[in-house]
């Protein structure tokens, strides 16, 4: 039987994301804690800073936590604040840009294993 877990603020390590400076991620729960389906992880976007073009192989459901800040998914670009949510099917084309001077973050939930990230040709 998977055991409750509370997990508080000061536990979680964050770490940059690679191929983005100005973002860096905190893995909330996952499978490593003992969630079977799903893992939450933040994220937070320094003013100025951008996500280049890319694709992953899982499913993204985002709920923007604070700042404003762009998603392009697909084709489009889209301003988003604190209290929008976003759902960004696997294999879509997306990335972000905080033309903002406040910082951004969200969570994202992903189903858990293994997910490849692959940059969008040309960028």
């Amino acid at each position: 039987m998977t055991e409750p877990l509370i997990r508080r603020a000061e536990d979680i390590d964050y770490e940059d994301v690679g191929a983005a400076d100005g973002m860096r991620k905190g893995v909330l729960v996952d499978e490593s804690h003992g969630a079977p389906t799903l893992a939450i992880r933040r994220f937070t976007l320094d003013p100025g800073a951008s996500v280049p073009k890319h694709t992953n192989e899982i499913e993204h459901e985002q709920y923007v936590l604070a700042g404003e800040y762009v998603v392009g998914i697909g084709e489009e670009e889209h301003t988003v604040s604190a209290g929008d949510s976003l759902f960004i099917p696997a294999g879509t084309v997306h990335w972000y840009r905080n033309d903002g001077d406040e910082e951004g973050a969200f969570i994202c939930a992903v189903p858990t294993g293994d997910d490849e990230i692959r940059l969008a040709e040309g960028d």
